[in-house]
């Protein structure tokens, strides 16, 4: 999702439609694409998560010689809680990323007696040429499926989501008023950049918005324009949603006045005006003060920790996640700053860490991966929860 942010390209690709026309060859298998894309209506969760792992195996190229690691990080999965409480959570990832990117939530509202499930959108999991291949009705159709699922199961379902699948997740619980309440991460409802709605257009001459060496087992790094295109159609659809009418369930919601993705003042005025629930919490983090009185202000002004401001993506992972956390081997140094700047974060020169494109004389940024209040918004995450049960 973070790739949203270079839509310059696509802009660019615009401008020069009328002087070159082609689609760009696949220069290496990551960049080709399957027959078809996995099947997600399978009768059951256990048969869905079975038949997606084979086709993750078939399908997919590897980028570590651990491949077992690999597929159970990109397929999707089910934590069973040891004291049910009851009620359960299906949660959703964003574009270019993965099922785990909720390791540390699931786990936590396991813990806590949920349920959790998540589930893997087209185009996923695989290899980022295959996000040429799916439709908006593919993606929402893998949400709207699996929560029936889990409403054979369960009287009390959440639904959560992260970034593209958040915008997901909220559209059906907009026109389903079983689902008990939503948990939303960097919220995608309108795209900072107003040119992400040229995607689909520029897909018909371009195929790619962006294109990088594939190198994290955990997500893409790069960006075909039709997973832009169809991302910027889940914005569409729930911007109609929420314009038609406001939503009483409670909702959790956390983002960085950082974010370099999403239009952080629509999420803001969504969440004063169209979700209403007195028992709503919003964590923002960031430096500039809100009205909105169920809003929970948290500094990213961190010198200690090296973090300047927050993340896109740094509101998922634990300090202690093995990959994105504070000791994580997954440092992403493809942060918008110089090429110069991005070797010294290679080399580990004295990094600082950010959002994407942010930049400061004298220091060198990787993208900030981890939420420094990790434990306070599971919290604020039980609260609002536990108030409705």
């Amino acid at each position: 999702m973070q790739k949203i942010t270079r839509f310059s390209f696509i802009l660019a690709a615009i401008v020069t439609l009328t002087i070159v026309g082609c689609r760009n060859a696949p220069s290496d298998p990551s960049y080709s694409t399957s027959e078809s894309l996995p099947l997600y209506t399978q009768p059951s969760f256990e048969q869905y998560i079975e038949e997606t792992q084979l086709w993750i195996k078939e399908h997919r190229v590897f980028v570590t010689d651990d491949r077992d690691k690999e597929v159970a990080a990109n397929a999707p999965y089910e934590i069973r809680p040891a004291q049910p409480n009851g009620q359960a959570v299906l949660l959703v990832h964003g574009l270019g990323d993965s099922p785990y990117s909720f390791v540390d939530i699931a786990k936590h509202l396991a813990e806590r007696g949920y349920l959790v499930r998540t589930v893997l959108l087209p185009g996923h999991g695989s290899k980022v040429g295959d996000l040429i291949l799916p439709t908006l009705s593919d993606w929402q159709g893998v949400v709207e499926h699996h929560t029936d699922l889990l409403k054979q199961e369960y009287d009390s379902v959440w639904l959560g989501g992260y970034s593209t699948g958040a915008n997901l997740v909220t559209s059906v619980a907009m026109n389903d008023p079983s689902i008990k309440g939503l948990l939303l991460f960097s919220p995608a409802f309108q795209p900072r950049s107003s040119v992400v709605k040229y995607a689909e257009f520029a897909s018909n001459f371009f195929t790619w918005a962006d294109q990088d060496p594939e190198d994290n087992y955990l997500r893409y790094n790069s960006l075909p324009m039709n997973g832009a295109a169809v991302y910027y159609q889940t914005s569409e659809v729930v911007r109609q949603n929420l314009q038609q009418t406001n939503y009483t369930k409670p909702v959790f919601v956390i983002m960085s006045e950082g974010d370099s993705v999403i239009d952080t003042q629509f999420v803001q005025s969504t969440f004063a005006n169209k979700l209403i629930n007195p028992n709503n919490r919003m964590i923002w983090q960031g430096e500039k003060p809100l009205k909105e009185s169920r809003s929970i202000q948290l500094t990213m002004k961190l010198e200690q920790e090296k973090i300047s401001n927050g993340s896109h993506m740094g509101l998922l992972f634990s300090p202690k996640n093995p990959d994105y956390g504070v000791n994580g081997d997954k440092r992403i140094c493809s942060n918008g700053q110089t090429e110069e700047g991005e070797a010294s974060c290679l080399n580990g020169d004295n990094v600082w860490y950010s959002a994407w494109g942010y930049r400061q004389e004298g220091k060198v940024f990787a993208r900030l991966t981890y939420n420094p209040y990790f434990t306070q918004t599971m919290q604020v995450i039980d609260q609002v929860m536990s108030d409705n049960l």
